[in-house]
């Protein structure tokens, strides 16, 4: 998994992590877990590109073992 640029400050820097999570929303609970903030930035501000198509708001979408997956900001309308 692939993080956006700004989690840095949450994670020590890191921007590329192996996670076993099989939903957004472990991922989200997984992410809070190892980076305290970082899951609730995830939720409140980020969305969910994996393998290439993007989830908002979405703690069901299912996350596949071998999948590509990159945290960015949530897109606006408006």
């Amino acid at each position: 998994m692939v993080l956006w640029s700004d989690c840095a400050s949450l994670t020590g820097g890191v921007l590329e992590l192996d996670l076993t999570v099989d939903t957004v929303g472990s991922l989200i609970v997984a992410l809070e877990a190892r980076f305290p903030g970082l899951g609730r930035l995830v939720d409140q501000r980020m969305a969910v590109a994996i393998d290439g198509e993007i989830h908002q708001d979405t703690w069901t979408s299912t996350i596949r073992p071998d999948a590509e997956v990159f945290l960015i900001p949530k897109i606006g309308g408006g």
